[in-house]
């Protein structure tokens, strides 16, 4: 069996892990996780380090402990759902070339550059500038199970892909959602010297590309809240 047919099994049982990990998004998770995305440090020695305290809460070492627990509450929260309401989702893979995997380390700083955030589930997630309580753009999960990304083990993980999915109703316009995945997931394909991959696996080509948009503006066009002052005659 070849290194891609493996993949796309691979693949393939991410989808149904996805659907899984989206809805369980709206649950409560366990302590301790929702560090922030550890920062590369000693740059000019080309060396890169765990996340510290201060890395995760954005605190100093002398902060109080009170200061300390609100600030990992409120990472813990980065990229939440406020509602679990979901009708569609749109996909993207960042996939590892033939006989090649996609380190943790190398996702991490990869994700940094992408202007994404480590959160909620142990994933990176696009926010709103600004407004992060809106919930997440879109958000990139581990195709292994189950998803998430150890941080404490971050240096040992290596991947086949990662999956980029964005949830319909989003925070910001379908259309809008995808303008920012798209581009995100070419960033981090570059970065990670991979490849783009649709959810049917191809490789993501003008066309499909496209197509997406004509759905997307479609689907922003039926979910258009009505202009105000005019009423729904039935």
């Amino acid at each position: 069996m070849s290194d891609m047919t493996l993949l796309r099994i691979g693949i393939a049982i991410a989808m149904s892990l996805l659907l899984g990990a989206i809805i369980f998004f709206g649950r409560s998770r366990k302590d301790g996780q929702g560090r922030r995305v550890p920062r590369e440090s000693a740059r000019d020695a080309g060396e890169r380090t765990e996340p510290t305290l201060a890395d995760i809460t954005g605190a100093g070492e002398e902060a109080e402990p009170a200061q300390v627990e609100l600030a990992l509450a409120t990472a813990q929260e980065l990229g939440k759902r406020p509602s679990e309401q979901f009708d569609r989702i749109v996909s993207l893979y960042v996939a590892a070339k033939a006989g090649s995997t996609l380190r943790g380390p190398d996702i991490v700083v990869a994700a940094e550059k992408a202007g994404l955030t480590f959160g909620y589930m142990d994933v990176f997630h696009r926010l709103v500038d600004g407004k992060p309580e809106l919930g997440p753009i879109f958000s990139v999960a581990n195709i292994i199970k189950p998803g998430s990304f150890d941080m404490a083990m971050i240096a040992e993980v290596e991947t086949p892909a990662i999956a980029f999915f964005l949830t319909l109703p989003a925070p910001v316009p379908a259309l809008d959602a995808w303008e920012t995945m798209e581009p995100a997931a070419q960033r981090m394909a570059d970065l990670l010297d991979g490849v783009v991959l649709d959810e049917e696996r191809n490789a993501l080509g003008r066309q499909r590309i496209q197509h997406i948009r004509d759905e997307l503006r479609a689907y922003d066009r039926q979910n258009a809240a009505p202009p105000l002052g005019k009423t729904t005659r039935w």
